[in-house]
């Protein structure tokens, strides 16, 4: 898969190429990465990408025309591959960014990532070039790069040989729609907290039945919208009786 990014910072993205999976998965050549930076193709000797908003207001917003020129170069670059551009803009108004949307991008050759800054981009930029929008929540972070990262990471680590073993990406939160099961380690007994007897039973059944009640449990209690939006199981509806039961026995 090929990643374009777009972004006034490329040196941001150096925590994501240098370290942990995702450089690993970039050493195996899972994965490319181009930063184009807009300063590089402004018109001007100063190299301006800013200028004050028509209408007035506080900040400042990224010109239309360097943008465009950055994008055109992106997207020769990516059909000279055969590579169909798809041009990603991150803003509060976008969609809000799951692992629905995660795995739909993972699907595509090459993704174009605009990384916006100061107060926003010119719209005319935006309504032209730019296919669909992303959110990663509603709250205001400074720019599009830590939305590009995310993004970036979390479509990384569904590509097959970026884990270490290649279960892990199936057992991940949101994977079925519901938050992971606890996880526990050694040593067996912290600070008087044993390890769940049935963890070290070897009976795999038993053990695949207690994180599901357990994603199941911790769906219930912290993301409740989870379990609305997805529906359950007859099964899983027993499981969730059941964690209902035994907190009612408790109280």
């Amino acid at each position: 898969m090929r990643f374009d990014v777009v972004t006034l910072f490329p040196a941001l993205f150096d925590s994501l190429l240098d370290f942990g999976i995702t450089a690993r998965a970039m050493d195996r050549g899972l994965f490319r990465f181009h930063a184009w930076n807009p300063r590089d193709f402004a018109a001007d000797a100063y190299k301006t990408v800013d200028d004050r908003p028509y209408g007035g207001g506080p900040g400042m917003v990224m010109l239309a025309e360097p943008l465009d020129a950055a994008l055109d170069a992106v997207e020769a670059a990516q059909t000279s591959e055969g590579l169909t551009p798809w041009v990603v803009y991150f803003t509060p108004r976008g969609q809000v960014l799951n692992h629905g949307k995660v795995m739909e991008m993972a699907a595509r050759p090459a993704l174009t990532l605009i990384s916006g800054r100061y107060e926003g981009v010119d719209e005319r930029f935006l309504q032209r070039r730019v296919d669909e929008e992303i959110s990663l929540g509603d709250f205001v972070l400074s720019g599009g790069e830590i939305p590009a990262l995310a993004l970036m990471d979390a479509i990384i680590r569904q590509m097959p040989g970026s884990l270490g073993n290649e279960a892990s990406a199936a057992q991940d939160s949101f994977v079925n729609g519901l938050l992971d099961a606890p996880s526990y380690t050694r040593p067996e007994v912290y600070r008087g907290v044993a390890v769940p007897e049935v963890l070290k039973s070897g009976d795999h059944k038993a053990i695949a039945r207690w994180r599901l009640k357990q994603r199941l449990a911790t769906s219930w209690r912290k993301r409740p919208d989870l379990i609305a939006r997805r529906g359950l199981s007859p099964d899983e509806q027993k499981l969730l009786d059941e964690v209902r039961r035994e907190e009612e026995d408790l109280s």
